[in-house]
């Protein structure tokens, strides 16, 4: 299977999950999971929630920031994974001066 993210339109998400800022994403989703590229601009955060039927894998590919799971705190930068599994829940805020862009696999189980 192919996916073209070049022909997915972006989206723009304020205040994801109760968070602070916004957000663009392109996404992708069938039964399996979504699979979303996509962008945590400056001082933004997806809020705290919980995962109830899915992992969520979160691959960080530039910026800075940290994610806070079950209570622990993480941080992001470039080259890090942060993986919250099914039952945890979550948030993640962008800390840095730039975009925190990362690609986010989310595995329904």
């Amino acid at each position: 299977m192919l996916i073209n993210f070049n022909e997915i339109p972006e989206r723009t998400a304020p205040g994801m999950n109760g968070g602070t800022g916004e957000m663009t994403a392109k996404m992708f989703m069938d039964n399996g999971g979504k699979i979303i590229p996509c962008r945590i601009h400056m001082g933004g955060s997806i809020g705290l929630y919980r995962h109830e039927t899915s992992d969520d894998i979160n691959y960080i590919i530039s910026g800075t920031g940290y994610a806070i799971c079950d209570g622990k705190e993480e941080i992001l930068t470039a080259g890090t994974c942060h993986i919250c599994k099914k039952g945890s829940e979550h948030s993640i805020v962008n800390t840095g001066n730039e975009d925190l862009v990362m690609i986010t696999i989310v595995v329904e189980r």
